[in-house]
């Protein structure tokens, strides 16, 4: 079993092989790629150094499986030439997600319509994988009719350029920029481009992938994603809308038997979910669940996971092992 790792220098690469060691994620050869100038450079995993190759030796060793992580115009240039020499692509970037050819999967939600002729399956949005997490057996039982979400995102969202700007900005130090404003003492409701209807691609992001998880385009979604100085994970303010009425009881039943989810739901003891408590983390956390009381059938909950765990990294590696357990790849 060949497997690449591309984009293994960055903050999701790193995670990636972090998760693959924890999982004990099987290979029999481990091939590392990076960008051109890190190219001969050596990585240690596992008790092992690894050289960085290029893309093009990558895409020659005509690997069983490469999990990339470099960018959304690396893969629509690469993916497709790794999946012509027969490697399953699980792509960590934003190229193929609403690719109607292509699966857009959470292992959890929808593994199952995975085949073995998926060559490039596309990994979700970080904040649209934890969101789903929680929705999706909610709308299996009760029925989404629309959903309302603020996110509260980790600069880890932004790669190691956002973590410097906040860690310099903290400690009055000049340096490189990737935000248009101060990040630090602040919250910036700007993530992604702002398009045409005054929604940024990554609010818009959220609106799309989450109707093409859930199978249903009929949900309606409306986003609005902010910037804040932490570190730990992504957290996210859902107001959900159901066609059915539920109970608080048994959504917090439901939430607690879903695999992945845990439930922080004790606000006299202030106990909820928080950015720090799901730093390196896998699972994705709820809380502060209580009824809309301003309209019928609507739920308020409070979601938080670690954007660089299950929101990237944890959730392709759990692409691959499906497809691996399942012997939807040709090896």
């Amino acid at each position: 079993m060949k497997t690449v790792v591309v984009g293994a220098t960055g903050l999701v690469g790193q995670e990636i092989l972090k998760v693959m060691e924890e999982r004990n994620f099987p290979y029999d050869e481990l091939y590392l790629v990076a960008s051109a100038r890190n190219v001969g450079k050596e990585i240690a995993f596992k008790e092992k150094r690894y050289t960085i190759i290029s893309m093009e030796e990558a895409c020659n060793l005509a690997a069983d499986v490469a999990i990339f992580s470099a960018g959304g115009s690396t893969s629509l240039e690469w993916a497709p030439r790794f999946a012509d020499k027969g490697t399953t692509v699980i792509d960590n970037s934003s190229a193929w997600r609403m690719d109607p050819s292509k699966k857009l999967i959470v292992p959890e939600i929808n593994g199952h319509v995975l085949r073995i002729d998926d060559r490039i399956i596309a990994n979700p949005n970080c904040s649209t994988i934890q969101m789903v997490m929680v929705l999706a057996p909610l709308h299996v039982r009760y029925k989404l009719r629309r959903i309302v979400v603020s996110t509260y995102q980790s600069v880890t969202g932004t790669g190691k350029d956002g973590v410097q700007q906040l860690m310099n900005e903290r400690q009055g130090l000049e340096g490189s920029k990737v935000y248009p404003h101060p990040i630090d003492m602040n919250a910036l409701p700007h993530i992604d481009v702002f398009l045409d209807n005054g929604y940024t691609k990554e609010e818009m992001k959220m609106v799309h992938e989450t109707r093409k998880i859930l199978g249903d385009a009929s949900v309606g979604v409306t986003a609005t994603t902010v910037r804040v100085p932490t570190i730990g994970g992504h957290s996210e303010a859902v107001n959900a809308e159901f066609h059915s009425e539920f109970d608080l009881d048994e959504v917090r039943e439901l939430l607690d038997g879903t695999p992945g989810v845990v439930v922080m739901d004790d606000v006299k003891n202030n106990v909820y979910p928080m950015p720090i408590l799901s730093q390196g983390r896998d699972e994705v956390f709820v809380g502060r669940m209580r009824r809309d009381e301003s309209q019928p059938k609507t739920l308020n909950l409070w979601i938080v996971a670690d954007n660089l765990r299950k929101g990237a990294a944890t959730n392709a590696v759990q692409i691959a092992e499906y497809m691996m357990e399942n012997s939807l790849v040709i090896s």
